[in-house]
């Protein structure tokens, strides 16, 4: 199956990514012809007055990726920006969008009320799925890997390659498919959302070191003061931790011993430590063997690949669209 995802370069990456994203990107690419992109354009839509280094920070996210399990050897790793059908599909499907689909758009609303503080109330926001279409149908995506919360988006997209072939007469895309992902929601270590923003991130790339300093201050059972007393896992944060990377039999053994007071929160945490330590560790190892030039020869060589497909594909839209002619 063709399946096609991205990511917008805005900086380092941490757990909840890993364990939300990646991990089943790493799984997918497997038995899947995978396709993943740095979504630098897509960065723009939210952060156009940052002054960032974008092709750094693509760079930093690529690494990330290919130590967290991303083989280049399985799947094309590409730009955004640096394949212009992109744009060049993104400026046609908004000729034939109709504006209320996007302004309908929940994310788009939801986006709106969370970001007050921003200034995002520009054509890019908008057509965000626009250009999301773009990125997926361009590459004849059969399948997407999306949470919950972007179905929204993908369903613009189906409706959008429907339109194009009515309006031009050519079934030339793909309805791609929906993978929803089983999104494990690690929360921060303040239990807000994890965020670089809210400094409350494990990081891919913490030592082991920063990861006990970090965890030995999260918050736990509030009810819990001495080391005997009975916990309650459900309401501890680092139980939630326990839940998204520790095995079966510790997860079980944790529940039952705070609930008994058998077990104190430093000790927990300990343990917490050492199984966040068997996520990051092959990851040290991996990024060890990673320099600034290997990754740029990688997404040159996604980049050369990427650009053959898209360039096929946008002949066959330029005849549908200019030419009134069909090549199925």
């Amino acid at each position: 199956m063709k399946i096609v995802s991205g990511m917008r370069p805005t900086g380092k990456l941490h757990l909840g990514h890993y364990l939300g994203v990646i991990r089943n990107w790493v799984e997918l690419q497997k038995e899947n012809d995978c396709r993943f992109f740095v979504a630098d354009w897509h960065a723009l839509s939210t952060s156009y007055e940052e002054k960032q280094n974008l092709k750094e920070l693509g760079l930093e996210l690529v690494m990330d990726w290919i130590a967290a399990g991303i083989d280049p050897q399985r799947s094309t790793i590409f730009v955004q920006s640096s394949i212009k059908e992109h744009a060049e599909l993104y400026v046609l499907l908004n000729m034939i969008t109709p504006l209320g689909w996007l302004e309908r758009n929940p994310t788009y609303k939801d986006q709106l009320e969370q970001m007050k503080n921003k200034e995002i109330h520009t054509a890019g926001f908008l057509t965000y799925p626009v250009l999301q279409a773009a990125d997926i149908i361009l590459y004849g995506a059969e399948g997407v890997p999306i949470g919950e919360d972007q179905r929204p988006h993908l369903e613009i997209t189906r409706e959008i390659v429907r339109r194009f072939h009515h309006l031009f007469g050519c079934e030339i895309f793909t309805e791609p498919k929906e993978m929803l992902t089983p999104m494990a929601r690690l929360p921060g270590l303040d239990g807000r959302k994890m965020s670089k923003s809210y400094n409350n991130a494990i990081y891919l790339t913490d030592t082991s070191e920063d990861v006990w300093q970090k965890l030995r201050t999260a918050k736990t059972d509030p009810q819990r003061v001495r080391r005997n007393d009975p916990g309650n896992p459900e309401v501890c944060l680092v139980f939630d931790y326990h839940k998204a990377l520790s095995d079966d039999t510790t997860v079980q053994k944790i529940d039952a011993d705070c609930r008994a007071g058998a077990i104190g929160c430093i000790d927990c945490k300990k343990i917490c430590a050492a199984s966040i330590e068997r996520v990051l560790e092959p990851m040290r190892e991996r990024r060890l063997k990673l320099d600034k030039k290997g990754i740029e020869k990688i997404i040159e060589d996604g980049n050369e690949k990427a650009k053959e497909e898209a360039s096929s594909m946008m002949g066959r839209v330029n005849d549908a669209v200019f030419e009134i002619s069909c090549h199925r």
